[in-house]
């Protein structure tokens, strides 16, 4: 019990969620970028991307689970700096919000895994079938409709509290702002609107590592 009295407070520090933020970016822009390269977002692409190139997709899967782990630690530590100045309306929907698109990000890439793994038992069986096109098409709306609806929330809320609490600098939270509606308008038409979530994390997090490295306040 001492032990957790005195604890120390380094896995509080802004560097934590900076590093937590970068980590959870990089993963997810490479997952994005390796999806994208065979994967057509389209729910009813041809399943051309379960031959040879079905290896990208199987490594940008096994990406994800690190992502939303590297996610769900930029959320607490980020929650933990706020300290006295948290709004519990504003922290609960940040922290749902973000728990929310974590969960569909993992639903999704388990369906996605499912065809693979499908496929590799039974590739005549699946080939054409209604499994497949309603396993893809599951995937593919629970990505691009739902999850990316619920970034755009986070997003929403997360910009506010930057605003408000001055955080990080303001410019990060008017681009927060912007890249929300983006993602709200064009989720579900546009295939590179997947990447302007995980490019906003990696935008803060490296101003609050630079502020924290030159020992400067963020801008109010």
């Amino acid at each position: 019990m001492s032990f957790l009295r005195h604890a120390p407070d380094g896995l509080k520090t802004p560097k934590a969620a900076a590093v937590a933020g970068i980590l959870f970016s990089v993963l997810l822009l490479l997952a994005i970028l390796l999806v994208q390269q065979t994967l057509r977002l389209h729910p009813s692409d041809p399943e051309d991307w379960l031959g040879t190139e079905s290896w990208k997709v199987a490594l940008a899967l096994n990406l994800i689970p690190f992502a939303g782990i590297a996610f769900l630690w930029f959320m607490g530590v980020l929650r933990d700096r706020l300290g006295p100045q948290e709004d519990k309306l504003f922290a609960t929907v940040f922290l749902g919000s973000g728990l929310l698109f974590v969960g569909m990000l993992f639903t999704a890439a388990a369906a996605i895994g499912a065809i693979l793994i499908t496929h590799a038992a039974l590739p005549r069986e699946l080939s054409g079938s209604v499994t497949f096109t309603l396993a893809r098409a599951f995937a593919y709306n629970l990505t691009s409709i739902y999850a990316m609806k619920v970034a755009s929330v986070f997003l929403l809320t997360a910009s506010t509290i930057v605003l408000r609490t001055g955080i990080t600098a303001r410019w990060t939270a008017i681009v927060g702002y912007a890249a929300a509606a983006i993602i709200l308008l064009g989720s579900h038409i546009v295939d590179w609107t997947f990447l302007v979530f995980p490019l906003w994390v990696l935008l803060v997090s490296g101003d609050i590592l630079i502020r924290e490295h030159g020992g400067g306040e963020p801008a109010r």
